[in-house]
């Protein structure tokens, strides 16, 4: 059998104080911008994937590049697994957002559980701290 998903009711999500509460209409946009954000992201990974394996192919099938030849596929590759890695985190992200979304723990901060605040989370959906220890974060590098 399996586990019944539950979904937090628009109004129960976290706002800032002076915030207006969640219309059941911006949760479905935010939703919806979760999940089409999360499906370009898989179509970026097998894209990369792919590009991947016919890089791995072509250099087993160097033989005769000089040294610049080399270098460029390498750079390539390196570019490309760097791209295939920063979209895998990022699917991740946007993965955890829609499972908070769900659990009715979206706009929470990770750090001290205070609203993030919606006009935070409409501007950036896969926001995990509020503003205050988003910076506090940066300042430590």
């Amino acid at each position: 059998m399996a586990a019944k998903k539950t979904q937090a009711a628009p109004g129960e999500l976290p706002v800032r104080p002076g915030e207006d509460p969640w219309t059941e209409a911006e949760v479905a946009q935010a939703r919806s911008g979760l999940e089409d954000e999360a499906a370009r992201l898989t179509a970026e990974i097998t894209a990369s994937e792919r590009a991947l394996a016919g890089l791995m192919r072509d250099s087993a099938d160097g033989a005769g590049d000089d040294e610049a030849d080399t270098g460029t596929k390498n750079i390539t590759r390196e570019h490309e697994l760097a791209l295939a890695g920063n979209a895998r985190e990022m699917l991740e992200q946007t993965e955890r957002a829609l499972h908070r979304l769900d659990a009715g723990t979206y706009g929470l901060c990770e750090v001290c559980g205070k609203p993030i605040g919606k006009a935070r989370m409409q501007a950036f959906p896969r926001a995990t701290l509020c503003v205050e220890d988003k910076q506090k974060q940066e300042r430590r590098g």
